[in-house]
């Protein structure tokens, strides 16, 4: 399961990101080339370049997100002026 505190630095603000566990497999890449990006330059995995909002784009990246091998690949559903579902008060 993806870990929202292992996020990488390089994911773009909003819901979807990838961790650490990344293994730099290119298959989100491959399936959501306009959403996720590789960091040429430090750690060499992917991130999330930008978040999507079609629901198409969308669709790619939960595609990307159910077919990462290394589960890498989170969305937490909280747009970005809000806290993470556990820190919201009930």
């Amino acid at each position: 399961m993806p870990d929202l505190t292992d996020r990488l630095p390089t994911n773009i603000a909003g819901p979807y990101y990838v961790d650490s566990r990344c293994i730099d497999c290119d298959i989100c890449r491959s399936l959501a080339p306009g959403l996720f990006a590789r960091d040429v330059d430090v750690t060499f995995l992917s991130f999330v370049h930008r978040q999507p909002v079609t629901p198409e784009e969308i669709e790619l990246a939960e595609e990307a997100l159910q077919s990462c091998p290394a589960d890498a690949i989170g969305n937490d559903g909280v747009p970005d002026n809000q806290p993470p579902i556990s820190a919201r008060s009930a």
